[in-house]
């Protein structure tokens, strides 16, 4: 993050671009006993988002990173194929690879964002977009992006699907440790989609 950024970021966009990282962070692989040992330090309140926090400090007291990415590789990788896609071409078309992944593209050009040359999945990956949106807000590598750019960005390549996503990690059949990160995932973007609808451009 440039000084700029540091200093010109409201604590509650800081705070949203934290949790957009989190989310990146935890649903881009099976975490590690510091990234477990974090997660059982949350706490929440009585929202959706709050219980959602305190469900997952709960699990991962007790929760291995053996037991984790056995978790992770039913949900998302497989024989073949994980329980879940999480992609925005899969969810918005059927298939991967599709025109939603093309205009993302598109758009991380003119943003001045690139897939990490260790990555190797498609950029609509949730974890890749959440990333995303955390590295904009925050201004990570540029000028912190605009409430509207912001705006467009989430309404273009993250509402009209990632909801959809989180609802059904939530209930996933193979979703133990990730059930609450698909209840906070749901109620963070509820939340983001509200304030977007409620905001005045600028």
């Amino acid at each position: 993050m440039t000084q700029l950024a540091a200093t010109t970021l409201l604590e509650e966009d800081r705070l949203r671009a934290d949790l957009y990282n989190f989310m990146g962070l935890i649903l881009s692989g099976p975490p590690d006993q510091m990234l477990l040992d974090q997660c059982a330090g949350l706490s929440g309140d009585d929202s959706d988002l709050g219980q959602g926090f305190k469900a997952l400090s709960r699990l991962a007291s007790r929760t291995k990173p053996a037991g984790a990415e056995s978790e992770f590789n039913r949900l998302f990788i497989g024989l073949g194929r994980g329980e879940l896609l999480p992609y925005a071409s899969f969810y918005l078309t059927g298939f991967l690879n599709e025109k939603p992944l093309a205009a993302l593209r598109q758009d991380m050009i003119a943003r001045g964002l690139e897939r990490a040359s260790n990555v190797f999945e498609p950029e609509d990956n949730i974890a890749s977009l959440m990333e995303m949106m955390g590295a904009m807000i925050a201004g990570r590598f540029s000028a912190p992006a605009t409430l509207a750019q912001q705006k467009t960005f989430f309404n273009r390549h993250i509402a009209p699907w990632a909801g959809h996503f989180f609802a059904d990690l939530e209930g996933a059949k193979n979703s133990v440790f990730y059930a609450p990160v698909g209840k906070i995932g749901r109620a963070f973007m509820q939340i983001e989609a509200e304030a977007f609808r409620l905001s005045k451009d600028n």
